[in-house]
């Protein structure tokens, strides 16, 4: 037997990208292709006592559901799930019997260590493969980490998994990680190493940890076309071509791109993972990486703004994903900057009894664009573009809330720009208090085009004329006047910032008279109105 084993872990892993929702069929025919490429161990998803279970999900909740899913001829391969420590009871796992998994993957923090070992021998008991994972294996220092492996051996479970969880490791540290365990690690325990591609080291990690000269049994875990959380992981496609290539091992690569052609590859479209600057700054701060996911889906700040919240964050929130601390950082950061409005009694009476017509870059703004001019050409009508300078029409001002959007403005509009306080700005009209124009809907808490709206309401407007707020299609091309702006994001994301400014726009409309101008899109309003006379 070839001393280097594959264990692939994309029901698992990738499921981060997909909410584990493959498919019942899909789940099947993953395993199948999985055991015709010849690889060695199968994780089948999560087992969890959390969720209930759905059949075209990979979280189980029971052996009996794995079994479904499980292929008639094992072909003397191992199936396992991972099991985070505190979402399954111990007496839920029935004795092993070899119908359903044959191994189980621990996952746990350093905090709860003890306990979390204590769990594991008693899957042990049952008969059970055991794979001990402890999270962020960087996190322990080298006298936690001798410990650690001392009270492993007293176990003697089938594999100890050195752990990149953030994807910051580089080579050396995996080398000296994987000294301490060779050197005193039982023997017969196999080396695991579960890595992230944050830094894109996931690969030539791999290689370098099966090029060490020593006779250590080892598995390195991957996913097929790298699908996982944020970065993703290691490419099972990749690494088993460079076992064949250097450890003469015969893995079929073609059921593996197979798979990638009618299954995964939708899922990529769809929601995407890869490589991303978000993600490294994740990993060079050592910090979870849907913190980089929740930065990067504001779609507000600049890199150096997300390096700076990161450096913000306190170490003992860095290792678990904390969504409140991540939001209070973010909205503090935002409201941090200094208001100047010294003219926001001149702009009072500049909007007092006009006809507010504010332009967003949806594509309708560019689509029907002369109806737009027309409209702003009457003598009571205030202009107001949205994060850009619009170029149809001369605007009578422009608002901003958006860093990025701020630095492509051209430096000569500024004198009628009003921004928000978290943009660095100087020389324009107003700056205007972020914090004051936050709404309570998480998807869209702080988008401009309802900030700029609730700041007018704050400015006692009684009429606004909405054109370019379309909202956002699946189909990017759809989106903006400018393509240039687009948004590339999730699909779940999208649809929950149309849900969001469909039910603040229905709100802001009881307060304050709200019409389109253009066609309303993905975005409208209860009782809508639509000015077609113009």
């Amino acid at each position: 037997m070839n001393r280097v084993r594959v264990l692939d872990c994309t029901l698992r892993d990738g499921g981060y990208c997909n909410q584990w929702r493959f498919g019942y069929e899909n789940v099947k025919k993953i395993i199948n292709g999985l055991v015709k490429s010849g690889i060695n161990i199968v994780e089948c998803g999560f087992l969890t006592n959390k969720v209930e279970y759905q059949e075209n999900r990979t979280k189980f909740t029971t052996m009996d559901e794995v079994a479904e899913v499980l292929p008639k001829n094992r072909s003397e391969k191992l199936f396992v799930c991972l099991m985070n420590y505190g979402e399954y009871n111990l007496e839920d796992i029935p004795p092993y019997d070899g119908t359903s998994l044959d191994g189980i993957r621990v996952a746990f923090h350093k905090k709860d260590m003890s306990k979390a070992l204590e769990f594991c021998e008693g899957i042990k008991k049952k008969g059970y493969k055991v794979f001990v994972q402890a999270m962020v294996s960087l996190n322990y220092s080298d006298e936690e980490y001798l410990e650690l492996i001392k009270r492993t051996n007293i176990i003697a479970p089938y594999a100890f998994y050195i752990v990149d969880s953030f994807g910051v490791m580089k080579g050396k540290d995996l080398t000296r990680l994987f000294y301490i365990v060779e050197h005193n690690l039982t023997e017969s325990i196999y080396i695991g190493y579960h890595s992230h591609n944050n830094m894109q080291l996931a690969y030539s990690n791999a290689q370098s940890l099966v090029s060490i000269q020593t006779k250590r049994k080892l598995i390195i875990d991957a996913s097929i076309f790298g699908m996982g959380r944020g970065a993703g992981n290691l490419n099972t496609e990749l690494f088993v071509e460079f076992l064949n290539d250097t450890e003469g091992t015969e893995y079929k690569l073609q059921p593996l791109l197979t798979l990638i052609d009618e299954i995964l590859n939708k899922f990529y479209q769809e929601n995407y993972w890869g490589y991303s600057l978000p993600n490294y700054l994740s990993a060079s701060h050592n910090a979870h990486p849907n913190y980089a996911s929740y930065l990067n889906d504001k779609q507000t700040l600049t890199i150096e703004d997300m390096d700076a919240i990161f450096s913000m964050m306190s170490n003992e929130k860095k290792a678990s994903f904390d969504k409140e601390y991540i939001e209070a950082l973010y909205t503090n950061y935002m409201a941090n900057g200094k208001s100047y409005e010294e003219h926001i009694v001149e702009l009072k009476k500049t909007l007092f009894g006009k006809k507010i017509l504010i332009i967003a870059p949806g594509k309708s703004s560019e689509v029907e664009k002369a109806k737009i001019i027309q409209f702003a050409e009457q003598h009571d009508v205030v202009s107001i573009s949205i994060n850009f300078d619009y170029n149809y029409l001369y605007t009578d001002f422009i608002f901003l809330s958006n860093l990025r959007r701020y630095r492509e403005l051209n430096k000569s509009k500024r004198y009628k720009c009003i921004v928000t306080s978290n943009i660095p700005a100087e020389n324009i009209y107003i700056k205007t208090k972020y914090g004051q124009l936050l709404n309570d809907v998480e998807a869209v808490r702080d988008n401009a085009g309802m900030m700029l709206i609730q700041f007018l309401i704050n400015l006692g407007v009684k009429d606004i004329i909405i054109a370019g707020i379309d909202g956002y299609s699946h189909e990017v091309s759809e989106n903006y006047a400018d393509e240039q702006m687009a948004l590339i994001t999730k699909n779940a994301i999208l649809d929950a910032m149309n849900t969001g400014m469909t039910n603040l726009l229905t709100r802001f409309a009881n307060k304050v008279k709200i019409t389109f101008l253009t066609g309303p899109r993905r975005v409208t309003i209860a009782n809508l109105d639509l000015l077609d006379n113009i």
